[in-house]
């Protein structure tokens, strides 16, 4: 277990690094409401660079730090392509980070 779970760090890790390349790293949190979303991703409230920084990665360390059970099941690359599309930033290596750790938690 400890194998998946070093690898889901690393995998954090490089999400982390590829929104830091892609400048898109905030320095400090959306406003609380922006949290209060009942959208997936918060779609409504937050970018998604911004959901993946300040909700996803975060939950997920917490959770890695704690010794907690990881999600059984993850699909965030797809969102990650609709929010790229059409963009001049491409999100390409941002998106293939997140279908690793898609892959990790999903057991494929």
């Amino acid at each position: 277990m400890s194998n998946r779970v070093d690898q889901v760090t690393d995998s954090l890790l490089r999400i982390e690094i590829e929104l830091r390349r892609m400048d898109v790293w905030e320095a400090s949190p959306p406003p609380e409401h922006a949290f209060r979303s009942t959208q997936p991703f918060c779609l409504d409230t937050m970018e998604f660079t911004q959901w993946l920084q300040f909700v996803f990665l975060q939950k997920m360390k917490a959770l890695v730090e704690a010794g907690q059970p990881l999600p059984s099941v993850s699909g965030i690359a797809p969102m990650a392509e609709e929010h790229f599309r059409g963009r001049a930033q491409s999100g390409q290596r941002l998106v293939q980070a997140l279908e690793e750790i898609d892959r990790l938690l999903s057991g494929r």
